[in-house]
């Protein structure tokens, strides 16, 4: 793969389908097609799509064919409005990097690994395309090394399923420490020409994650500003360049499938952070997706932003 055209910069839709309360007034009202509208006047080319397996699925693994439809609005709200779209498998039955989602087993269960293959079989016969506006992303975020050898190993086999339904669709992988880019390199080498690698970046923490109340050891009251930081372009730059180096040494490329700044920090603050990244993607050739469009924390949208989207936005 040389390029991951029509994927250059997007806008994740984290909390809609993923990491919510799975209710049909939730899905029914969280995101709409003016929002999609507008994530397309911000000059974004494509969204990543988070989807919990149980909006799709049954306890026992049997379809939830009610689910698919809101899967179905997303993807015809960005054909109708210019947007390409990635399919990110954010929790599947054993795994969410969230702790507190009490999925455990994944990585150590032959079924469960079977029930994510057969997942992902159902998604690629509704959902591939051969015309590059749908990919594919396999797993958000898996969380320990130790379970590197044995991910490696479940990327293969899946991507094998399905590339005999979906021969021609990107699918994008990504390793440990939450897609850290210091797993990048000990990612195997691509299943074939169609496979991106994928890492997400909220470096520094203290500063993208200041006073989250998630984050072990930190304290909700901790603020930092970016101008008392050191973030730099080259500081990103150098933060990337194993992982691009591995990719190039594949055959592949980078995507970045989250950045972003919590709403701790000052808009201003935000704007600097992103202006910072931003040029390390475009130096670099990093296509990439900005965490997250509305709420979670993160909100692009939010009110609190609108006096500086319009600068924001320059740097997705």
């Amino acid at each position: 793969m040389i390029n991951f055209s029509g994927y250059k910069k997007g806008v994740n839709l984290g909390g809609w389908l993923s990491q919510c309360c799975h209710t049909t007034e939730h899905y029914d009202t969280f995101i709409s097609s003016e929002d999609i509208e507008k994530i397309a006047e911000w000059g974004a080319d494509h969204v990543r799509l988070p989807i919990d397996y149980n909006l799709i699925e049954n306890e026992d693994g049997s379809e939830k064919e009610s689910g698919y439809s809101y899967i179905d609005n997303a993807v015809k709200w960005c054909r109708l409005f210019g947007l390409n779209l990635i399919l990110d498998l954010h929790k599947t039955s054993g795994f969410s990097f969230d702790k507190g989602e009490n999925e455990s087993g994944f990585f150590e269960s032959v079924a469960l690994q079977e029930r994510f293959y057969k997942l992902w079989e159902r998604l690629a016969k509704r959902y591939a395309v051969n015309d590059g506006t749908i990919a594919f992303e396999l797993l958000n975020e898996v969380t320990e090394q130790s379970y590197a050898a044995v991910w490696n190993n479940i990327i293969r086999s899946c991507i094998e399923r399905i590339r005999r339904i979906a021969p021609d669709t990107v699918i994008l992988v990504g390793g440990y420490w939450q897609n850290s880019p210091d797993a990048v390199p000990d990612l195997e080498s691509p299943y074939d020409d169609k496979v991106v690698y994928n890492f997400h970046c909220y470096d520094p923490m203290p500063f993208t994650h200041q006073g989250a109340y998630w984050v072990e050891d930190m304290d909700p009251s901790f603020r930092k500003s970016f101008d008392s930081t050191e973030i730099t372009p080259e500081f990103f730059i150098k933060r990337f360049e194993r992982a691009a180096e591995a990719a190039k040494n594949n055959g592949t490329v980078l995507y970045c499938g989250e950045y972003g700044v919590i709403d701790n920090a000052t808009p201003e603050d935000t704007v600097k952070w992103f202006k910072a990244i931003n040029a390390a993607f475009e130096k670099m050739g990093i296509c990439r997706a900005a965490w997250s469009y509305k709420k979670m924390d993160f909100g692009l949208s939010d009110d609190r932003m609108s006096g500086v989207i319009d600068e924001l936005i320059k740097y997705l």
